[in-house]
This record gives structure tokens, C-alpha cells and sequence, in this order.
């Protein structure tokens, strides 16, 4: 087994309109590619880690433009099939001063949501030592759910260690039912859990950090580690619970994104054999530079940038 990061997900075009107000009065738009699991990929690779990302495209310019946005972050692709039949999705993204910003989808019947389990049965996990998966593919569709049950029994089956983020998305899923007894299946068989706190009051039935961990490390989960927003996360290993401070962000521009640069500080600081503490002080970091970024992943961060930030006399961990 080598060293490396496996994804799986949907990504999809992105549309980002260019003047605030409702997406429907937008000026115009800028195109970009987002999804929560590119974004990871993207981080991971930005900060020099071998990753590769599997999905399903369809042969459209949306397509096309994933690839060509793999390629130039240096992103394996060996895992990308396409569709003839399905498009790639996309979404539309409103611009805004504060806050969360608009959001509408184009993915309904996406090629991405026929990723199937004989997909799955084309990854040697051997060549990879991490996969991160989290809870948006599974709610594309039936296939895509039994696809990603596979990903969890062939990563174990390989050693390697698997981080899963809820990534809620009600509006995709069958049913609150179904999402809520999937996710907490799905983190039973995780290494490590990061839910957020508003998640944890949909999911388990509260925003107590301390209880949402309890509840995933007595459910089979290994590391559970709860996103608290600005103070930080709650951090539960087996052995003790522990606070690690967030850092001051000077301006909110851009919630998206967010969740998904805390993974990638996880991730990559676990890779480098950094200990727990300091790879949740790295996540809380690309978490507070992705709020400060326009965009769903172009303000994550290089190694030259993210230590720069970490070193900076008003970005330091609040004590």
C-alpha cells in the first residue's frame, strides 16, 4: 500500500453569478466546478499529496471542464468514466456580502448518479492508504448508496483508513428517515466522523459536541471530530475529549466550502504523521481561509500559504 487519498463524488459545473441579489436577476454568471469531495481533492493536491478522484461525467463542456480542472491540480483521473446517456450536473450560486449564499441544482438524473457498484469493482484500494467519502453520493440515488456500502467494505478490506463527513443534504435524499439511519450507518464503519453541530441536531438529536461524539464512538466509529463554526472543534479519540480553538477570520465572504478545507487539513496532517491535535489546528486553519475565499475551492491553500496564515499575529488559535 502506498501513500495517497482516494475520493469518490459528484462533481459538477458551477455557476457563480456575478452581482448579489436573487439568482434569478444575476447579470451574468462566471463558471467554475464544485462539489464537496472535489474540494477535498483539490486541498489535498494543493498541498502536494498524491490523490485521485472517481466519478461518473457526461461527454458535455461541463465534463470536459472537470477534467481539464483534475489536470491542472495534478489529480489522478484513472477513475473517471463516462456516460453516454447522462449529463454532468451543475448548479447555480448566488453572490453575497455575508451569510450563505443562494444555491439551486441542476443534478437530477446526473451521470454521477449512476455510479453503480460495478464501478466500484474497477479501484484497487491497495495503491492508497486514505479515502474520504462523505454523505452527498449516497443520496444521488440506489446504485450510488450500494456503490459507496462497497467503498466502505473495500477500503477496510485494504487497510486503509477512512474519514466520512455527513455533508447533509436533505433536499437530495428520499426521506429525513432514510438520510438520517444512512449517515449514522455509513459513520459506524468510519475511522473518522466529522459532523458539524448543526448536524449533530438533525442526525442524532443534538448540538452538544461532547454528545454528537459519544453517540458516533458508541456506534463503531473511531475518531469522532464535531466542526463548532468559529470556536473551533470538539475532538473525542478514544482516549480523552478536547477543545482545539478556531481562528479569528477577518472577514466571512464565502461560508461554501468551508467543512470541506477542515477535511483537508485533517486529512493531509494525519498523512504527514502530524499528531491529532495539530491536524485539527490545520483544519480549523483551511476552514477560516475558506470563509475568506470567494469561491468553493479557490482560496484553499498552497504549503507556502497555509503556514504563512497559521504564523500570522491575528490568525493565531484563540486561547
Amino acid at each position: 500500500m502506498s501513500e495517497g487519498l482516494i475520493l469518490a463524488g459528484e462533481p459538477m459545473g458551477l455557476l457563480i453569478a456575478q452581482s448579489e441579489g436573487s439568482l434569478d436577476s444575476a447579470s451574468g454568471y462566471s463558471l467554475a466546478v464544485a462539489g464537496a469531495e472535489f474540494n477535498v481533492a483539490v486541498g489535498t493536491a494543493r498541498l502536494h499529496h498524491r490523490v485521485t478522484y472517481m466519478t461518473k461525467l457526461g461527454k458535455d463542456p461541463f465534463g470536459k471542464r472537470v477534467i481539464r480542472v483534475l489536470n491542472e491540480n495534478g489529480i489522478g483521473n484513472e477513475f473517471v468514466s463516462f456516460s453516454d446517456e447522462h449529463k454532468t450536473g451543475f448548479m447555480l450560486k448566488g453572490k453575497v456580502n455575508k451569510g450563505d449564499p443562494d444555491i439551486f441544482y441542476f443534478r437530477a438524473g446526473s451521470a454521477a448518479s449512476t455510479i453503480s457498484p460495478a464501478d466500484v469493482g474497477k479501484i484497487d484500494m491497495r495503491n492508497y492508504s486514505y479515502i474520504h467519502l462523505t454523505g452527498i453520493l449516497p443520496a444521488l440515488s440506489d446504485e450510488t448508496r450500494a456503490a459507496v456500502y462497497l467503498m466502505f467494505d473495500k477500503a477496510r478490506a485494504a487497510g486503509l483508513t477512512i474519514s466520512f463527513d455527513p455533508n447533509l443534504r436533505l433536499q437530495l435524499w428520499p426521506s429525513l428517515k432514510i438520510m438520517r439511519e444512512t449517515i449514522n450507518d455509513m459513520a459506524s464503519h468510519a475511522d473518522i466522523v466529522l459532523p458539524g453541530i448543526a448536524e449533530g441536531k438533525i442526525l442524532v438529536g443534538s448540538d452538544d459536541p461532547k454528545k454528537i461524539n459519544d453517540f458516533y464512538r458508541q456506534n463503531g466509529a473511531g475518531i469522532v471530530i464535531t466542526k463548532c463554526g468559529a470556536e473551533g472543534a470538539f475532538v473525542t479519540d478514544g482516549n480523552e475529549n478536547y477543545k482545539v480553538e478556531g481562528y479569528k477570520v477577518r472577514q466571512i465572504i464565502d461560508t461554501v466550502g468551508a467543512g470541506d478545507g477542515f477535511a483537508v487539513g485533517i486529512i493531509t496532517g494525519l498523512m504527514e504523521n502530524l499528531p491529532l491535535y495539530e491536524a485539527v489546528k490545520r483544519g480549523n486553519a483551511i476552514g477560516a481561509i475558506q470563509v475568506m475565499s470567494r469561491g468553493d475551492n479557490e482560496g484553499l491553500p498552497t504549503p507556502e500559504e497555509l503556514v504563512n496564515f497559521m504564523k500570522q499575529d491575528d490568525c493565531v488559535g484563540r486561547k
